[in-house]
């Protein structure tokens, strides 16, 4: 009987910390594409209303394709 009043409070417990830092990171994804100094301004505008307008989705789309990479030199051996 306890099982059934445990299944909510366990899928609570797992979703809002999911819901959380998805929208953390679909913040973070919006701001990132409106301040990228390697986009013109066509770009930027389009980045942001592809994030904005897909939200999660389109911040994955931005992290992997627009985001910009990170420039640090290769280790030599």
């Amino acid at each position: 009987m306890l099982l059934p009043a445990l299944i909510p409070l366990a899928l609570i417990c797992l979703l809002l910390p999911l819901g959380l830092l998805a929208t953390v990171f679909w913040i973070w994804m919006l701001i990132s594409a409106a301040q990228n100094k390697g986009l013109d301004e066509g770009e930027k505008i389009a980045w942001v209303l592809i994030v904005a307008l897909l939200h999660f989705i389109g911040a994955l789309i931005y992290f992997f394709i627009g985001h910009p990479k990170r420039n640090t030199p290769r280790a030599t051996t």
